[in-house]
């Protein structure tokens, strides 16, 4: 029986990213990371399957704009382990200081996370951008919004947050 190469390569495709898994498998569970603040967020929002508190607004905004569950629970327990009351959802950069948390959802060009990341930095809010690696513009932008941001980032592949606190420059990949 002859083996062809497009045979191998299906069964083989899953082997692309064992790099970056085996890199971020010290995370796991939270092992691994030293930031207490951080660590509070992976195991008392991201590890968390049921919600905080009683509040349901953030999650069914994300629900009604096709969110999946999972990480519209994931943001609703963000807000309320941090202590956010107010949230925008792909809302225009001039406004950013009455909110807690911006959420930049997939409908946001990759060219304008940039100026959101910016306007969030100064208005010292949190800014949440949406499937970070979705295609390589939004990817390479978004490791360009890390690399400028002056404080701690966590991405665990389905957001990336941008912390603008009295938190040192941090980067996480979980």
């Amino acid at each position: 029986m002859k083996i062809t190469g497009r045979n191998i390569k299906r069964r083989l495709y899953g082997l692309r990213n064992l790099g970056s898994n085996i890199k971020r498998a010290r995370y796991f569970r939270g092992h691994g990371v030293h930031s207490p603040f951080v660590y509070a967020i992976v195991r008392q929002v991201f590890m968390r399957s049921t919600f905080i508190d009683e509040r349901r607004d953030l999650y069914d905004a994300l629900i009604a704009i096709g969110a999946p569950v999972r990480r519209a629970r994931e943001l609703q327990n963000l807000m309320a382990h941090c202590g956010y009351n107010r949230f925008g959802i792909d809302c225009a950069t001039e406004g950013f200081s009455q909110y807690d948390i911006v959420i930049a959802t997939t409908e946001i060009a990759a060219t304008e996370l940039s100026r959101m990341a910016n306007a969030a930095t100064q208005a010292g809010i949190t800014l949440c951008i949406t499937r970070p690696m979705l295609d390589s513009e939004r990817d390479q932008a978004c490791k360009h919004i890390v690399e400028e941001h002056r404080c701690t980032s966590v991405d665990n592949r389905g957001y990336l947050l941008l912390f603008n606190n009295h938190l040192p420059k941090q980067k996480f990949r979980l």
